[in-house]
C-alpha cells in the first residue's frame, strides 16, 4: 500500500536535518529525512449514496471531508462518480 492520502493525494517528502551544533556551518553531518503523512483507516459513511468507503486518509483529509462533506470530497477526489 502507497503511503499517499486518497483525498488530499500528499505523500512522503524529503527534507534536511541539521543539529544545532552545525547549523551556522556550511557542514552538515545529520543527512536528510524522510517525512510520511499523518495517514489513517476510516470507514466514510456517504448519506446520499447511503453507503460507507474505507479510505486511507491524511488529518488533513479528514479537516476537508468534515469542510466540504463527504460525498462533495469523496466525488472532487475521484473515489465516487
Amino acid at each position: 500500500m502507497a503511503r499517499i492520502c486518497q483525498i488530499t493525494k500528499v505523500g512522503s517528502v524529503v527534507g534536511g536535518r541539521y543539529s544545532n551544533r552545525t547549523r551556522a556551518t556550511q557542514f552538515n553531518p545529520c543527512g536528510n529525512i524522510r517525512r510520511y503523512p499523518n495517514l489513517q483507516k476510516k470507514k466514510v459513511y456517504v448519506a446520499e449514496l447511503k453507503k460507507s468507503f474505507p479510505l486511507v486518509v491524511s488529518a488533513r483529509g479528514l479537516r476537508t471531508i468534515q469542510k466540504k462533506g463527504a460525498f462533495k470530497a469523496l466525488r472532487d477526489a475521484g473515489i465516487i462518480k
